[in-house]
């Protein structure tokens, strides 16, 4: 439902309370403005540390979206110790089946 918003001294608003429960929007939270077809878009920003910025590429989360299908579909392997896991990442790499877990 609508919610009327006024603009105050030095261009603020108050989102509504409605509005802020809908998002979870707390206060510190950042807010992406943008003008589209004469309307003001706001969308919720998180910040993330610089140091855990490639944890948030779009490659890296294509990658944990994957690794996590595999273990809800049991495509994994338990290993006794590092040097069995390292030997059967390269019997898969010698045989051509890649570095997918594709059992």
């Amino acid at each position: 439902m609508p919610e009327l918003v006024q603009v105050r001294k030095k261009a603020q608003i108050t989102l509504p309370q409605s509005v802020r429960q809908a998002l979870n929007i707390q206060e510190g939270d950042f807010l992406d403005a943008v003008v589209r077809d004469g309307e003001i878009v706001l969308r919720v920003k998180k910040l993330v540390d610089k140091e855990q910025a490639w944890f948030w590429s779009k490659r890296w989360q294509e990658g944990e979206r994957e690794a996590e299908e595999d273990i809800r579909a049991g495509r994994i392997h338990r290993f006794d110790s590092t040097e069995e896991a390292i030997a059967f990442l390269h019997k898969r790499a010698k045989d051509g089946s890649g570095t997918t877990n594709k059992a």
